[in-house]
């Protein structure tokens, strides 16, 4: 090993916060493990390494226990033979006897090597774990870096030492983002014992939604205003349900902002993605019809026993309550967690005399909740 050992091995340990005095406890027993493996010692036979942490030089003791009458040969020595190695060798004692093979150094150094390098990883990985794992759940920042098979890989943290994976399910396939740009995102997982990158990130979550929200909305941030629910179909359109604690607050008109300036930053950051805030009800006729927003409601009934929300719109206003492909029932659906049948009042008709429905159905799941829309005629 390098005379430059301690220089190299002070840096190190500075640089990741390492223990020296931990490190260099671990290398002695990795050489000690190297020692026995590369020249046949049995597991169990009591071996001690000890290192020069100015030359880096390693060099290898037998333990033996001092006895009267040696029994085991590779654990006991008696005291003639302690005391030939050193005088003051005594019953009950320990005595240590060099066995360091000739040009063990080059062993011994990629040994420690090994170690130093495997041990900085380790350090590396729970300093990003220290770092991030009070975030998880919040939204932070990172530089895009490069793509691969499973999504794009971000440069985060102090230093830019933590790589985040921004798996591809969790990107909005209308967002394209372009190597060294910084973006933020919505931090899903911190996990310690992936080999990969740590940390797990999302821009499609629905959570992302939220967490703009609290930045952009003081109200929202300090809990006067609550955030009840949320859908979304990420890079299209989203839908907000807010409640205030204080009846004579306007949560809708708080969230939109001055002439829409709060709503708006988070629609920019969405990529334009088109957000809908609906006030909550605990009335679910009042909720359900808010729901369909912008369409205007004549009637809803509710059945209890189905979960279904039957809905009576104009026959002018059925396609807007629908939207395109379904997307306003649908999202309407996943809001209230309700199943969204929506009818026409019978001013116009389809096929066969039956007035147009249409029908959107809603299942919660641990966090929200899912549907799926189908039109029925």
């Amino acid at each position: 090993m390098r005379s430059d050992f301690a220089a190299s091995l002070a840096q190190l340990t500075a640089e990741k916060g390492l223990g020296r005095d931990d490190l260099m406890v671990m290398v002695e027993a990795a050489i000690a493990s190297a020692y026995k493996k590369d020249f046949g010692v049995p597991e169990d036979r009591n071996i001690s390494v000890r290192m020069d942490p100015q030359l880096g030089s390693a060099r290898v003791y037998e333990v033996y226990a001092v006895v009267e009458t040696v029994e085991d040969p590779t654990a006991e020595i008696s005291l003639a033979d302690a005391q030939a190695i050193r005088s003051s060798a005594r019953i009950g004692a320990t005595i240590e006897k060099e066995v360091t093979p000739p040009n063990f150094g080059r062993i011994g150094a990629q040994t420690a090597k090994q170690v130093i390098v495997q041990k900085i990883r380790d350090a590396e990985r729970d300093k990003v774990y220290a770092e991030f794992i009070d975030r998880e759940g919040d939204i932070v920042s990172g530089v895009v870096r490069r793509t691969d098979a499973r999504g794009s890989i971000l440069e985060m943290g102090s230093g830019g030492k933590a790589e985040a994976l921004l798996p591809l399910p969790e990107q909005v396939r209308s967002e394209h983002h372009r190597m060294g740009q910084r973006i933020r995102v919505y931090l899903l997982e911190v996990n310690r014992a992936l080999k990969g990158p740590m940390l797990i990130v999302s821009r499609a979550h629905r959570n992302f939604v939220r967490r703009l929200m609290e930045l952009e909305v003081p109200e929202i941030y300090n809990g006067m205003i609550e955030i009840k629910s949320i859908a979304r179909e990420e890079g299209i359109r989203s839908k907000v349900a807010v409640a205030a604690r204080n009846s004579a607050m306007d949560p809708v008109g708080a969230c939109v902002g001055q002439r829409g300036q709060r709503i708006q930053n988070v629609v920019n950051e969405l990529g334009g993605e088109r957000i809908d805030i609906i006030r909550w009800d605990e009335d679910a006729t009042k909720f359900v019809a808010s729901a369909l927003s912008p369409a205007r409601v004549t009637e809803v009934t509710i059945d209890d026993t189905t979960r279904t929300a039957k809905v009576v719109v104009p026959d002018n206003q059925l396609s807007l309550a629908i939207g395109k492909e379904g997307l306003n029932a649908r999202l309407a659906a996943k809001l209230t967690g309700w199943r969204v049948d929506i009818r026409g009042d019978g001013s116009s008709v389809v096929e066969e005399g039956t007035p147009e429905t249409y029908s959107a159905a809603s299942e919660r799941d641990g966090d929200g909740v899912t549907g799926e829309a189908s039109p029925e005629v």
